[in-house]
């Protein structure tokens, strides 16, 4: 954001406050978050309409001053009316959200079966017929890609507000996130391994890939963020038709997969199907400003471009793996996952006017508040929690605990006290280690985060 100088701009104090970098750093946005300052502070569409005025006004002001300076003295000017500063809370509801539902699942829908060489993990969904299709609205990873965009579009701009370099932005952007998640990665790993020795547990590498994976998905978070120039770049000088060729790629990547048999080229589209949802994000502004108009639009394209692939019989029903299928539209994703995004994206803009008003009340936002403070260390221990769990189940039962490898009645009734015991024991983990953490990145972090 341009700032003018004294000797560009020798009008009277009311003329020279029209530059409103201050607004970027108020305390409205100060007090973010741990999950806002890790994945990036949002704001509401009108904010980043707003936090541009300046550069557009300040030319006129200054041509009005050379070319009449002594009426512009006598007369003092109508205030320049401040920047909304207000967080675009449904951002944040929906970021937290969607971490928070792949945690829930995990905990009350993951069949863990021992077996000889260590535990395996399956799901209902291979057990129950058609119930595959809640997952059209469970899989919440593209709403996470897609407002991730958004707020690493709108991070980026108020960085570079303040003096940020672009390669420094990023850098922070990494390290926020690959230092924890590094730190838990290796705590599982050394501690796999030093069990593994002394106890003589063969099967304790399995106990430590089932704990760390879902980590893959902030892997590509990070890569993401890595690519962040270059897809600002094509932002810029493509626009809308970036988007297009990331899913034509996509789908081409599908084809040369099941026609010619090149699976390893289907991991290509770890990067294309979350890339896109990411690049997505950058419209996020755009869409919502038509939203009521084109939401239910974007939505139903996608849900019927998502029926009309799944019921080809070209791809799996299902949004995750199901042990059993020919194949996964998540491991690696599929061009499904694109038409669930539009699905998705769609499906946000319906909801939007509804939402707002609901965060308009004291109790939602003080809901949405702990969910955003809590979301990101839930996900990062919640596996951790579930595995600590599993121990002194072992421990006070005298073996492992086997769930019912087919759900009946009573194991569907048990599902809300299922994730009890985890959250237990994530908690205490999340207070001796996400709580340095957070209070680390607020002490750090006095103005807004970039």
């Amino acid at each position: 954001m341009s700032r003018s100088t004294p000797s560009e701009q020798p009008d009277p104090p009311e003329v020279t406050s029209t530059a409103q970098p201050a607004a970027l750093e108020g305390p409205a946005l100060a007090d973010s978050g741990p999950t806002e300052q890790a994945l990036g502070d949002s704001a509401s569409p009108e904010q980043a309409r707003l936090e541009q005025a300046p550069t557009t006004q300040a030319p006129t002001t200054q041509a009005l001053t050379t070319q009449a300076p002594t009426t512009q003295a006598r007369t003092k000017p109508a205030p320049t009316p401040e920047p909304d500063r207000r967080r675009d809370r449904y951002v944040d509801l929906l970021r937290a959200m969607s971490l928070l539902v792949v945690v829930l699942w995990h905990w009350a829908f993951t069949i863990l079966v021992w077996s000889p060489e260590g535990p395996e993990a399956t799901s209902p969904l291979g057990f129950t017929s058609g119930l595959w299709i809640a997952t059209w609205l469970l899989q919440v990873l593209p709403v996470f890609f897609y407002i991730g965009g958004y707020v690493h579009m709108v991070s980026w701009q108020r960085a570079h507000a303040r003096g940020t370099s672009l390669a420094a932005f990023v850098g922070s952007r990494l390290s926020q996130l690959a230092v924890p998640g590094g730190a838990l990665l290796l705590t599982w790993v050394v501690l796999g391994g030093v069990l593994s020795t002394i106890f003589n547990l063969r099967w304790m590498g399995q106990v430590v890939l089932l704990v760390i994976s879902p980590l893959w998905f902030l892997a590509v978070y990070l890569v993401l963020i890595a690519l962040l120039p270059f897809s600002l770049w094509l932002h810029r000088r493509f626009d809308l038709l970036a988007l297009i060729w990331m899913g034509g790629a996509a789908m081409l990547v599908d084809v040369l997969r099941f026609r010619y048999g090149l699976e390893l080229l289907g991991w290509l589209n770890m990067l294309l199907v979350w890339g896109l949802a990411h690049q997505a994000g950058f419209f996020y502004q755009r869409l919502a400003r038509v939203g009521r108009r084109f939401g239910p639009v974007v939505l139903w394209v996608g849900l019927f471009a998502l029926a009309g692939l799944v019921f080809s019989g070209l791809y799996p029903g299902s949004m995750v793996g199901v042990p059993g299928d020919r194949l996964s539209n998540m491991a690696p994703p599929t061009f499904v996952i694109v038409a669930l995004l539009a699905f998705q994206m769609g499906a946000v803009e319906v909801l939007r006017p509804r939402m707002q008003v609901l965060l308009q009340r004291a109790s939602w936002q003080r809901f949405n508040d702990v969910i955003n403070r809590f979301a990101l260390p839930l996900f990062l221990f919640h596996t951790t929690g579930m595995a600590l769990s599993q121990v002194v189940t072992w421990l006070i039962q005298g073996s492992p605990m086997n769930d019912t490898t087919v759900p009946d009645v009573g194991w569907w009734l048990e599902r809300p006290i299922a994730v009890i015991g985890p959250l237990l024991f994530t908690l205490p983990v999340i207070a001796l280690f996400g709580r340095y953490w957070m209070r680390h990145r607020t002490e750090k972090e006095t103005s807004p985060p970039p």
